[in-house]
């Protein structure tokens, strides 16, 4: 037996995604070349028809839906992963303070620990799950909780997430192998036309 297909995108680039400091609640918007690659993943999604489509809260995840072409319903469970007093930060600051320190293992000061995120994430699954079998949905939100949703989706812990890594305004897509849940596509960058600039390589850090 088998279920929906889940397609995910990452929102495009902002100003913090490129510097590497981490972005949960801080609502930035997509820089000029996020909004570029917004408008690839428009291309490569043209003519899919989706059964259910939403979308953080976040203006970068929802600008990203609308320049891709769809009107996303908001999903408070799809905002980024609460980063607490580490907000702003970019990896190397956070060791600074706590050294050998990754957002899969903490500490979380004033954030939120991988089990709550992964809470979140199943209240998602959960919804992609009713649609039933030949249905699919789509959601448009950040590296660490697209990350986490995926380990979910597999069956694994939330920490599992670590192992895929996510570049801005990729496209991934959660499907099924005889009858239980797989990745199918994964971190598939857009394809700029020709005059638009080229997509950067995953960080290592999420917004």
């Amino acid at each position: 037996m088998t279920g929906p297909a889940l397609w995910l995108v990452r929102h495009g680039e902002t100003q913090w995604s490129l510097s590497g400091q981490h972005t949960s609640r801080t609502d930035l918007p997509l820089t000029e070349r996020g909004r570029q690659e917004a408008l690839s993943v428009r291309d490569m999604l043209a003519g899919r028809g989706f059964d259910l489509v939403f979308s953080s809260p976040m203006q970068r995840a929802r600008t990203t839906a609308q320049l891709a072409g769809f009107e996303a319903e908001v999903d408070p469970d799809l905002s980024e992963w609460d980063y607490g007093d580490l907000e702003g930060l970019t990896t190397a600051q956070v060791r600074e303070r706590y050294p050998g320190w990754t957002i899969w293992k903490g500490p979380w000061p004033g954030g939120e620990d991988d089990t709550a995120v992964a809470s979140r994430a199943d209240r998602v699954l959960e919804r992609v799950r009713a649609l039933g079998q030949g249905r699919c949905a789509l959601v448009f939100a950040h590296g660490h909780i697209l990350r986490v949703l995926t380990a979910r989706w597999t069956g694994c812990p939330p920490t599992y997430g670590r192992l895929f890594s996510l570049g801005t305004a990729t496209l991934s897509v959660l499907g099924w192998e005889h009858g239980e849940p797989a990745v199918d596509h994964w971190n598939v960058p857009p394809n700029f036309p020709p005059g638009r600039p080229e997509t950067v390589p995953a960080s290592g850090t999420e917004a």
